[in-house]
């Protein structure tokens, strides 16, 4: 019973701003993993031209309930203009069902601004 599991991928220029942004995704919930993937060269337009630059890769795994707020916080803390940042609807038919459940479930948590306390509970 998986609802909407995303894959976003996510370019930085160095493996350092890779571990920065990807350690705050998942310390806020916004992702229940991510993977980096080092040593990617690439070729790419910007402002009339191809640029070439090393850069690396950043695999978040999340819900598509966070996909904006996700989005956001990487355009907060990444170091270019306009980064990188594309979702990939997961099949959620296929593969292992308890892994993406796990996902389902380490996404699922509550973030403090959305808590709806109910008889005094915390």
């Amino acid at each position: 019973m998986f609802k909407n599991l995303r894959l976003v991928y996510i370019t930085t220029p160095d493996r350092e701003e890779a571990q920065k942004i990807g350690r705050t995704l998942v310390q806020e919930r916004l992702a229940a993993c991510v993977n980096i993937v080092d040593g990617m060269h690439s070729m790419y337009w910007w402002e009339d031209r191809i640029e070439e630059a090393d850069e690396c890769i950043l695999i978040a795994k999340t819900t598509l309930r966070y996909i904006n707020k996700l989005t956001q916080r990487v355009k907060e803390l990444h170091s270019y203009d306009c980064p990188c940042v594309i979702t990939f609807t997961l099949n959620e038919q296929e593969g292992n069902a308890e892994y993406l459940d796990w996902l389902e479930h380490q996404t699922g948590f509550q973030h403090p601004e959305e808590r709806i306390f109910k008889n005094g509970d915390d």
